[in-house]
């Protein structure tokens, strides 16, 4: 199998690193978390770039390409731990060309590929924990279509998104609608999280809401796992950057008259983070490459890819802090940013103890060491 990125790909990846270096710094990361932890322009300056279209259908003004081009994207915001909630786009352009009726296709997706709309999941719940078969929220049919009640938590930019996808029951099963933020009876509370980003508490009292699918367990289980795929993908390129910052930190740093790079040790703690990077990398590469098998293996691939990153992203993290020293857990100091990401970023969609509870559920009778 070739591993090699096309020429595209490469350019693409070129594009949004240089993005991040020269319009992405750490002192406009901090402006945008002193005002809230989102900045609209920042996210128009990925529709620019072509970001936000890059997995819309070419029909509805995107750009038509797959998971392995969001992929690289996703990596290269990670270098900047950029606020913005790019995957959302790629969520959103997945599940609506994927299940929704061709009118709600063309009235938001080129919307979304052009920056224009946010459209954002919301479908945790307080008690669901990470399941996704516990949902409280209820839809009801009504005189211009459907009425949603329902609470959910951690929506990203939830108060400044256009529009969300909220799964409900419907008639005994999940359903999925979508809900515009400016309709009546929806109300959010935005706050910043562990990464300062921006997230919301989602309110809806009987909000009108568009019918996406009746499907709405298959369509959230999309959903989720193509958030999946971006956070391992995100994961990576904070990983790599981390493992940079501390290699450079290390080869300054001096202890004994010599920089600490030099001590045996330590050269084998980033020799161990070099290492659990890689195997990050290796599975990020996997969980993209699966996003389009049949459901069972496509879950199946998340789990498990979630698990190798969930213990890469705790051993880099805390190695970059141990050998930063107290500077690894200042405010002042870009690392220990980097290391709030990691530690968000391995909760978002499930833990990894969620995550190997599920590969093990999902484990097929011939697993083994003699299948």
């Amino acid at each position: 199998m070739d591993f090699d990125f096309s020429e595209d790909q490469q350019s693409l990846r070129d594009a949004v690193r240089r993005w991040v270096e020269k319009g992405y710094g750490f002192e406009r990361r901090k402006g945008i978390v002193a005002a809230g932890g989102f900045d609209r322009a920042a996210y128009g300056e990925l529709a620019e770039l072509g970001l936000t279209a890059l997995t819309v259908p070419e029909a509805h003004g995107g750009l038509g390409q797959g998971a392995v081009d969001a992929m690289v994207a996703m990596e290269e915001l990670g270098r900047g731990i950029v606020l913005e909630p790019l995957a959302q786009a790629f969520i959103a352009s997945r599940v609506l060309a994927g299940h929704a009726p061709e009118a709600v296709q063309a009235d938001w997706l080129p919307r979304i590929a052009s920056g224009e709309a946010l459209v954002v999941l919301a479908h945790q719940e307080r008690k669901a924990r990470y399941r996704l078969d516990v949902c409280e929220a209820k839809a009801a049919q009504a005189q211009s279509g459907y009425a949603l009640t329902a609470t959910k938590s951690i929506v990203p930019a939830g108060d400044q998104a256009d529009a969300f996808l909220v799964p409900a029951q419907l008639d005994g099963r999940t359903a999925l609608f979508l809900v515009e933020r400016s309709a009546s009876g929806v109300t959010t509370r935005g706050y910043r999280t562990q990464d300062e980003s921006r997230s919301a508490e989602l309110t809806l009292e009987n909000a009108p809401a568009t019918l996406v699918t009746t499907d709405g367990q298959a369509a959230l289980e999309l959903a989720v796992d193509t958030g999946i795929a971006a956070v391992c993908a995100e994961a990576v390129g904070v990983m790599d950057q981390t493992v940079s910052l501390t290699v450079e930190y290390m080869n300054q740093r001096k202890q004994f008259g010599v920089p600490i790079a030099s001590f045996q040790a330590l050269r084998h703690r980033v020799a161990d983070m070099k290492m659990q990077l890689e195997l990050a990398r290796s599975m990020s590469y996997y969980a993209s490459l699966k996003l389009d098998e049949e459901p069972a293996e496509r879950r199946r691939a998340m789990a498990r890819a979630k698990v190798q990153l969930g213990q890469s992203m705790r051993f880099v993290g805390q190695q970059s802090v141990q050998l930063h020293g107290g500077i690894g857990v200042t405010d002042e100091y870009i690392g220990s940013h980097y290391f709030k990401k990691l530690t968000q970023l391995e909760m978002t969609y499930g833990d990894t103890l969620h995550h190997l509870g599920e590969v093990s559920a999902r484990m097929q009778d011939t697993a083994g060491v003699f299948a």
